[in-house]
């Protein structure tokens, strides 16, 4: 089969590799959608993965084509997303169902193959159906799609809550997304490009509740906003330690803060801030994963549950599809910011 295989620090190959022989208890995916997340720009050309060589990838869907010994017939020829954390199941957290935090986990895409690929074994317990009507495009963000109804659902805020998201990445739109389909009265959001500002108003938000970060004083809007009290949640999805500090400054007495960004740096907090907290009674939490507990009340099934109503529509923050031979086109995009994107996205046969 054809696959990305990433050799060493920026060492990707699109080469011909052995198509993947399914363990007991797993099952076959032939790829028909993967996306290319933020985190995989980096791993290929900056620190590289846990092991190599490796199929990078995990944001993926597809259908399955084999199945193990060990597992249910159900399966063959099933649409299926993929949950790409594969837990130990042994762990505290484990035995709590709490598999996003697994103390041992292995990960689709950073420490076993991934969805660069053709061919993928995924264990069956990862396995996702996917209801008639949902595509695979749509399937192949369930991903990034979990994590933001995650943190989202951490600290359900209230109908009435003047809520912010600062940082529009793919998270940040799809976390908007999210909270407007929740019925989020009061939506607010920071961004820094003009791109990004036309997303968010195809999402229906209304352009005065958009700040630019750049041209804007961001304390001082999101003050306005909220009649100075300010926010009563707030979601940090850029990962910088001034921004994290903006919110923790712009949080509200007895605020929310969610840290959902993937850390740019090490963090340190101003005296001054580390005060805020104390003094407003924060509550500061975060996310970095999802949950997958097989559970109709798990963050997947809320995400299926949405995309079978057609409620969300996570297609419309696709800005490039391409082949997999293409895919590199899309790494290179990210990687060089040659072009405003949200989800690039591979689209295979």
């Amino acid at each position: 089969m054809k696959a990305y295989v990433l050799h060493g620090i920026n060492d990707i190959r699109f080469e011909e590799v052995e198509k993947p022989v399914a363990k007991d208890d797993e099952v076959i995916v032939a790829v028909k959608a993967v996306g290319i997340c933020g985190s995989d720009i980096p791993r290929i050309y900056q620190t590289g993965a846990h092991v190599h060589p490796l199929i990078p990838g995990h944001e993926f869907a597809g259908q399955v084509v084999e199945v193990g010994s060990a597992v249910d017939k159900k399966w063959q020829d099933k649409a299926v997303g993929v949950f790409p954390l594969i837990p130990c199941g042994k762990c505290v957290p484990c035995q709590l169902k709490q598999y996003e935090m697994c103390r041992h986990y292995n990960y689709l895409g950073s420490r076993c193959d991934g969805g660069f690929a053709e061919y993928v074994a995924v264990p069956e317990r990862n396995l996702i159906e996917l209801p008639q009507g949902v595509a695979y495009e749509q399937a192949a963000m369930l991903e990034p799609m979990s994590v933001a109804v995650h943190c989202m659902r951490r600290v359900s805020p209230k109908k009435e809550d003047k809520v912010f998201v600062y940082g529009l990445g793919t998270i940040g739109l799809l976390l908007v997304m999210f909270l407007k389909e929740s019925g989020v009265d009061n939506l607010y959001v920071i961004g820094n490009k003009e791109f990004q500002k036309k997303n968010i108003i195809k999402l229906g938000i209304d352009e005065n509740n958009y700040c630019d970060s750049k041209t804007t004083d961001v304390t001082g809007w999101i003050m306005e906003k909220t009649d100075g009290i300010g926010a009563d949640c707030i979601f940090e999805c850029i990962g910088k330690n001034e921004t994290v500090s903006k919110c923790i400054e712009c949080a509200a007495p007895a605020g929310k803060v969610m840290l959902v960004g993937n850390p740019y740096s090490d963090m340190a907090l101003d005296k001054n801030i580390y005060w805020k907290i104390l003094r407003n009674q924060l509550i500061v939490t975060g996310t970095w994963n999802s949950s997958f507990t097989h559970e109709e009340d798990d963050d997947w099934h809320y995400v299926v549950d949405k995309l079978a109503k057609g409620v969300v529509k996570p297609e419309e923050l696709i800005s490039h599809r391409l082949s997999l031979e293409e895919l590199e086109q899309g790494m290179k995009i990210m990687r060089d910011k040659s072009e405003d994107y949200v989800k690039v996205m591979g689209v295979l046969k």
